[in-house]
């Protein structure tokens, strides 16, 4: 990822943060159109006030100070909702719309330009102590109430359905969705605003519905065959001393003694039952015949 590699170490001195702030909101105005001006985002937009202190934490981290940065971590998160982990690695122009219930793990690792909405969780799968986070892409878009877990890669411009649940690793340029998630489309089938970021999130397929909408038109297709199938049948002439067709004997003329006992029904008693105790029975065949159900 472009800023992780040209700052290993985000050479957190005075100019480059305040750089990369004055980057974290000019971000705003291109991924928000409530964003009016600047004292506006810079006093109601809690996505900025966290990332404020993580650029502050993340630098105290990196220079051994845990205790200090994991406090500052800790006093942003019970201001704005959102909890990054001082050891998260961020990237340049991030934003988090609107911000509430985000949750950024210690081993998470953040590309460029990349938007999360609230909700969104980058969560870890093991208690091991090395990676267990996933790393974003450049370019991500990340929709709302979604889980990215695990160390798992999510390419460069790729989409996140909102309330995903995604654990294995996605290509570059895809569309995930989908409880696990799973890729639906290529990102030549998507439509990218003027500054090339994607905000059409809530403009997702839904895998689930389409493949219903498949077997209905499968059946469709079979009926209407069947249908025609009939017809032909209706006007297909009978050809001559052709066999009537086959009926069933009366039922007087059915000996009950002939008939097996399984699937004979007593109509008196409901039971498979041929016994003289039940009060309907006769010594008359005819009779005997009438009082059961085949």
């Amino acid at each position: 990822m472009a800023a992780i590699d040209a700052h290993p170490d985000l050479a957190m001195t005075d100019t480059s943060l305040w750089r990369l702030l004055r980057e974290d909101v000019a971000c705003v105005f291109d991924r928000d159109p409530a964003a009016r001006n600047v004292l506006d985002v810079l006093t109601c937009y809690p996505g900025i006030h966290a990332l404020v202190c993580h650029r502050l934490s993340n630098a105290a981290w990196r220079r051994g100070l845990r205790w200090p940065a994991r406090f500052l971590s800790y006093l942003a998160r019970a201001l704005t909702n959102i909890d990054i982990h001082p050891g998260a690695t961020i990237g340049r122009r991030f934003f988090i719309d609107h911000g509430a219930g985000v949750v950024i793990g210690e081993t998470a690792e953040v590309g460029d330009d990349v938007t999360l909405y609230h909700g969104v969780t980058l969560g870890g799968t093991s208690w091991s102590k090395g990676k267990r986070h996933p790393t974003l892409g450049d370019g991500v878009l990340v929709g709302s109430g979604a889980k990215i877990l695990g160390p798992i890669t999510v390419g460069a411009q790729c989409r996140v359905g909102a309330n995903s649940v995604v654990t294995k690793d996605v290509p570059e340029g895809m569309t995930v969705v989908g409880i696990p998630g799973r890729v639906v489309r290529p990102d030549t089938q998507r439509r990218l605003a003027a500054h090339g970021i994607d905000l059409d999130h809530h403009l997702m397929p839904d895998p689930v519905g389409k493949a219903i909408a498949c077997l209905i038109d499968h059946i469709n297709r079979i009926e209407a065959r069947l249908e025609a199938h009939a017809a032909e049948e209706a006007t297909r002439p009978v050809p001559p001393h052709s066999a009537p067709p086959h009926s069933a004997p009366p039922l007087s003329t059915i000996r009950l003694d002939d008939l097996p006992l399984d699937g004979i029904v007593c109509r008196s008693c409901g039971n498979l039952c041929d016994q003289d105790a039940c009060g309907n029975h006769s010594s008359d065949t005819g009779a005997r015949a009438d009082h059961y159900v085949i």
